[in-house]
């Protein structure tokens, strides 16, 4: 009978998942931040619709 090892993941197939765990969690904390910084200050969005329209406003011609 034909003895069958078992197959390894690649070292760096492993180093790519932990980044992307790691690069999730940031996502997640950033969300967590942004979603409570809303709840605290509902005003923020308010500003920050401001910013963007001002800014998107000096690209038109």
């Amino acid at each position: 009978m034909t003895h069958r090892a078992g197959h390894k993941e690649p070292l760096e197939r492993e180093a790519l998942s932990r980044r992307g765990e790691f690069l999730e969690f940031l996502g997640l904390t950033a969300a967590a931040g942004a979603f409570a910084l809303f709840v605290v200050r509902p005003d923020v969005s308010a500003e920050l619709v401001h910013y963007l329209a001002t800014r998107t406003a000096g690209f038109a011609p």
